[in-house]
């Protein structure tokens, strides 16, 4: 049985009884092992349980085959069905899974996690093919995902959202489901005693400063606002901004831009075009992003991502003042708008 990533989350809170085993798997690991959790969670509510949780890996099951049947098949001391884990498995134990499935010993659920697999590959096959088994895909969050996330914890701990501050929070949490559920804990922590959380309260704890700096330096270049530009600048350097790390982080920014703008001149929208990619553009920043990319094209924003690059390996390889080299660097690309 094969479950899309929009179902997996129902699957694993509410998995079909004649489930035996599943394999959950993906780039996203953070997500892989909280869906796991979740999984587990529905036969054995406390994962720290040892009576009933058994935890095993690649290396012990290569090691001895006959583990994985013992486990599965062992009775608790305090009863109950048991559980048994099996941690960064890899196509080297797909027969062995295949072997289990076809003939399963116990009552025992099967828990297995594993990095990103191919299509077709050996390990997702075993229990995409079988009838008691499943094989659950684990990718990054979408936006909309992330909002549920964050609105479901919140919730949890009787606080709601302001629309403003949930779109602010989607835009800074990334993909990553482990460390939205960190950043989410910290925003609670940080929210207690109140019963709403407001724009303010996600900056406070979420918010990058540095970033934000960084991102004033590279709209206002994309803008060509040389007044701007000028005192984006000094408050950068004033916070002991690092040239290197600005620069990539412009690279990013212009990069970006050519992506958006290669899209839009194959015909789509540029609203939709900005949607795609990840982290979001920030809703304060749309704005100056659209108007960027109605100011460039495709050529100069390749002579953009040249000159960003030239100017990292300028800094690093001569004694010039790195701050200079990078505020001329800036000043070059806002004038390249502004000649247009």
């Amino acid at each position: 049985m094969i479950v899309k990533t929009a179902d997996a989350d129902r699957f694993v809170e509410r998995p079909p009884a004649k489930l035996i085993a599943a394999l959950l798997f993906g780039p996203d690991q953070g997500l892989a092992r909280e869906r796991a959790d979740m999984l587990t969670k529905t036969v054995v509510p406390d994962l720290n349980d040892v009576f009933r949780i058994a935890e095993l890996d690649e290396a012990v099951l290569t090691a001895d085959n006959a583990r994985l049947f013992d486990e599965a098949a062992a009775i608790s001391m305090l009863g109950g069905r048991r559980v048994v884990r099996v941690r960064s498995a890899g196509n080297g134990l797909a027969k062995l899974f295949e072997i289990f499935l076809d003939d399963p010993k116990g009552d025992a659920l099967l828990v297995v996690t594993a990095g990103d697999l191919a299509k077709g590959s050996a390990l997702r096959k075993a229990f995409e093919e079988a009838d008691n088994a499943a094989a659950v895909q684990c990718y990054a969050d979408t936006p909309e995902a992330a909002a549920r996330i964050v609105q479901s914890a919140l919730r949890a701990e009787g606080l709601s959202i302001s629309d403003d501050a949930l779109g602010d929070a989607v835009s800074r949490l990334g993909a990553d489901r482990g460390l939205i559920r960190q950043e989410i804990e910290k925003l609670v922590l940080y929210a207690h005693g109140k019963k709403r959380v407001e724009l303010q309260d996600v900056r406070a704890i979420l918010g990058d400063e540095a970033e934000a700096r960084v991102e004033a330096v590279c709209d206002a270049a994309g803008e060509g606002k040389l007044a701007e530009l000028d005192r984006a600048l000094e408050r950068l350097w004033a916070a002991d901004g690092s040239p290197v790390q600005i620069l990539r982080v412009a690279l990013s920014h212009f990069q970006r831009l050519l992506q958006v703008n290669i899209a839009h001149r194959e015909g789509v929208p540029v609203d939709v075009a900005m949607k795609r990619g990840w982290p979001q553009i920030h809703f304060l920043r749309t704005a100056s992003f659209k108007a960027q990319v109605a100011r460039w094209n495709e050529e100069r924003l390749l002579d953009v991502c040249d000159l960003l690059l030239d100017t990292e390996a300028l800094s690093r390889t001569t004694g010039m003042p790195v701050e200079a080299v990078t505020s001329r660097a800036f000043f070059s690309i806002a004038a390249m708008v502004r000649d247009r």
